[in-house]
């Protein structure tokens, strides 16, 4: 119950705070506000990504087969759909609500508890979701850019989303140390799967991060490619 009453809170304060006319709505705020702040988050971040994260990661990439390494990556996003089907409803997209449940049965049946994507592989595509979207959806506006420590790149709306996004993930009720092994097994994932992506970036690490994310961001909400597409 405190969970919840922790998510109502979150978007209570997001809509009183951040709401504005729809005809004055921007997806989202391309400037730097916090640019000082936003250096120092992101220093920390990738000081632990350095010396922490990316070196696990590698090995874990070192030691898992890239067929097992996308059987776990498709388990944790079939986990996800639950979510997806729950903010699709918000939305009132009943149809991606529809194929959000859909793929989590197939996938959960047919497909190993999640481990193959035999949904994708019949025409049902995923759309993953996030409460940062949903924000965006009900017009609110995105505030500024905020680099997060521990989480990284976000905008003050979608920072808000990282309260609910949490109690809607199935994994942050599982108790103990079998919660937190499948945290670690998904974060090592995922960041193996960033491994070969480090090769992009060129020039200052954090304003490509920082304009990449924006992009990438403003593309998933209006569905428009940018004009600089990296």
């Amino acid at each position: 119950m405190n969970a919840w009453k922790t998510c109502v809170c979150s978007l209570a304060l997001a809509v009183s705070a951040m709401s504005v006319q729809a005809d004055d709505w921007q997806p989202i705020d391309q400037e730097d506000h916090w640019e000082s702040f936003n250096r120092g988050a992101f220093a920390f971040n990738d000081t632990l990504d350095t010396w922490i994260l990316k070196p696990a990661a590698q090995g874990y990439d070192y030691v898992v087969p890239d067929k097992m390494q996308s059987m776990v990556g498709n388990f944790f996003s079939n986990l996800g759909e639950l979510r997806n089907m729950l903010y699709s409803g918000l939305q009132l997209e009943g149809k991606e609500a529809a194929t959000a449940g859909g793929r989590f049965l197939v996938n959960s049946t047919v497909g190993m508890l999640g481990l193959l994507d035999v949904a994708g592989a019949y025409g049902m595509e995923g759309n993953d979701k996030d409460f940062g979207l949903v924000l965006a959806d009900w017009k609110v506006s995105s505030g500024p850019f905020v680099m997060v420590p521990f989480f990284g790149p976000n905008t003050v709306r979608s920072g808000v989303g990282l309260v609910p996004d949490h109690y809607a993930y199935p994994v942050s009720y599982v108790d103990g140390g079998e919660g937190l092994a499948l945290n670690v097994v998904r974060r090592l994932n995922q960041r193996s799967g960033l491994l070969k992506s480090e090769d992009l970036i060129v020039g200052d690490k954090y304003s490509f991060i920082r304009d990449a994310w924006l992009q990438n961001r403003e593309y998933r909400i209006t569905g428009e490619l940018p004009v600089d597409d990296f």
